[in-house]
């Protein structure tokens, strides 16, 4: 038999995102499902674009997508609702870091926000043609 808690996601204990603002947008209506609610496909692709920004400052060059592990979506996101995603690192490797991203929402009617989504995504560095490099970790000062 299956352990339950092994498939579901952890509780939530935060009470307010944590970690670096990388991406703030709106949830508008062209990005609802047939239900209303904002596609899960939407949101992943925001959490992305704002884990990008984060792994590209943190490496100091470009960076892309090789994995997204441990995805949790515990709340639905509705049209109107203001979605900020927070990164915090997790690992950094030779060419690769790892970034937990969590999607928090501000409701009309709410005075706090709400974590509709996170997970972990790596990301690799590159160069110009594509390939991964090692990246630059600043140097201690003597």
């Amino acid at each position: 038999m299956t352990d339950p808690q092994a498939v579901h996601a952890s509780p939530v204990t935060a009470t307010a995102p944590s970690g670096e603002l990388c991406i703030r947008t709106l949830a508008m209506p062209a990005d609802t499902n047939q239900n209303g609610d904002i596609f899960g496909g939407w949101l992943l692709s925001q959490m992305d674009v704002g884990g990008g920004v984060f792994a590209s400052k943190t490496t100091k060059s470009r960076a892309v997508t090789v994995a997204i592990d441990a995805m949790n979506f515990r709340k639905p996101v509705y049209v109107g609702d203001l979605v900020s995603v927070h990164a915090n690192l997790v690992r950094m490797g030779r060419t690769s870091i790892t970034v937990h991203l969590e999607a928090w929402v501000l409701r009309r009617k709410e005075l706090q926000p709400i974590l509709v989504t996170d997970g972990h995504f790596t990301y690799v560095a590159i160069d110009e043609e594509g390939r991964p490099q090692a990246i630059q970790q600043d140097q201690p000062l003597d």
